[in-house]
């Protein structure tokens, strides 16, 4: 009833969390899509940045941008901050649910680093608020006011963090870790600086001041940070279902690579919106592409060598038995799971041969499986594995 009820908590919140999710990372493309529209013509009032005109769904729309702020604050003034917040909430019950409560099958792998359940929880916490805070100081230190500079310290902050949890967590833990390290900075860049710094202006507009634009310029300058991380936070997010990725004995390099891939795609994204000539901008898929093809290169599948002596279907059904089929039967009997995952089960011949692709890929051509190497899968039943299924 336990594993039901888990397994419950863990649908609804994961959707909620992407409904959320889908919400914020849509504003952010609107709004940033929007803020590069802006047009100054010599009839444009002083006191505005500039106007764009929109068309969607049947409507046309007028849009004006103050430099600053308008005179007066408007009644009908609304806030975009919810969906971040609920976002990053949402995101932490999941990694409770599915990590911290689940800690010795999906944080920890003893071949990485034998820890108890408290210790990785406690590292996961820890690294999380580290992430932000160290992030936060370079952003508020004079490296702050450049913008190449401060990105290549942001790009090395998140390798080096990805290369900390590759070291601790289980492939599958890790990557986790390294998208919940980015996203815990531009959930903390809502609400620690972009919020709070509209708040303050919002209140020097009532107190009769004229705001600080320096205020909006930092909090534009997050924003900024935020839309430029959202690719590659997504598929960080989502990489425990490709091994390739989380699993790769370089598995840190792998997330520089996609942070390579994203980031200069969704600058080519922004800069066209903004209507830079693609001359101006075609450096940024290239840059993507040579990241993409290094990732390929990384991932390719070695071709192994399988020699010795024949291994029997009765050796390979009691290795099985012993590593697989506690979570990869009709009725698991691991106590986290109340069905098999994927639908996968594994306790005949016929179902290893339907399963044989995916079985190398998890247990084969990487270690993601078992979970945590709970059951401790050697690398001698690795290779017994291989040579069966090699042979059918």
């Amino acid at each position: 009833m336990l594993a039901y009820a888990a397994d419950w908590l863990n649908i609804l919140t994961r959707w909620f969390h992407l409904i959320v999710g889908i919400g914020w990372i849509g504003t952010s493309f609107y709004f940033i899509a929007l803020d590069v529209s802006f047009r100054k013509d010599p009839k444009t009032p002083s006191e505005l940045y500039g106007t764009a005109w929109l068309v969607h769904g049947g409507g046309f729309y007028h849009v004006d941008k103050y430099v600053v702020a308008p005179a007066h604050l408007p009644e009908d003034l609304k806030w975009y901050k919810w969906d971040a917040y609920l976002t990053f909430v949402s995101g932490i019950v999941l990694m409770a649910v599915q990590y911290w409560l689940n800690a010795r099958a999906y944080m920890i792998d003893p071949k990485v680093m034998a820890l108890e359940p408290w210790q990785a929880i406690g590292i996961s916490i820890v690294m999380l608020t580290l992430g932000w805070l160290i992030y936060d100081a370079i952003c508020r230190s004079p490296l702050g006011k450049t913008t190449l500079p401060l990105a290549a310290v942001v790009f090395a902050l998140i390798v080096g963090a990805a290369f900390v949890f590759t070291h601790v967590f289980s492939g599958r833990g890790a990557f986790l870790h390294i998208g919940a390290f980015v996203g815990t900075i531009m959930a903390a860049n809502v609400f620690r600086v972009i919020i709070p710094n509209q708040r303050k202006m919002v209140d020097q507009l009532i107190a009769g001041e004229n705001p600080n634009g320096e205020l909006g310029r930092l909090a534009k300058q997050r924003s900024v940070h935020n839309t430029y991380l959202t690719l590659p936070v997504l598929l960080m997010m989502v990489s425990n279902h490709y091994p390739i990725l989380s699993n790769h004995p370089q598995s840190w390099l792998i997330a520089a690579l996609i942070l390579i891939v994203g980031g200069p795609i969704r600058h080519f994204i922004v800069r066209h919106e903004a209507g830079d000539s693609l001359t101006k901008i075609l450096w940024a898929p290239g840059v993507a592409a040579v990241g993409l093809i290094a990732a390929l290169i990384m991932t390719a599948p070695k071709t192994a060598t399988v020699s010795g002596p024949v291994v029997s279907d009765a050796t390979i059904l009691t290795l099985t038995a012993k590593h697989c089929t506690m979570c990869h039967a009709d009725k698991p009997t691991h106590e986290g799971f109340t069905e098999p995952p994927k639908g996968v089960t594994l306790g005949t011949i016929e179902n290893l041969e339907r399963f044989a692709p995916l079985i190398k890929v998890q247990a084969v051509d990487t270690d993601a499986m078992p979970l945590g190497n709970e059951t401790g899968f050697t690398a001698e039943d690795r290779a017994t594995l291989a040579a069966w299924l090699a042979a059918h």
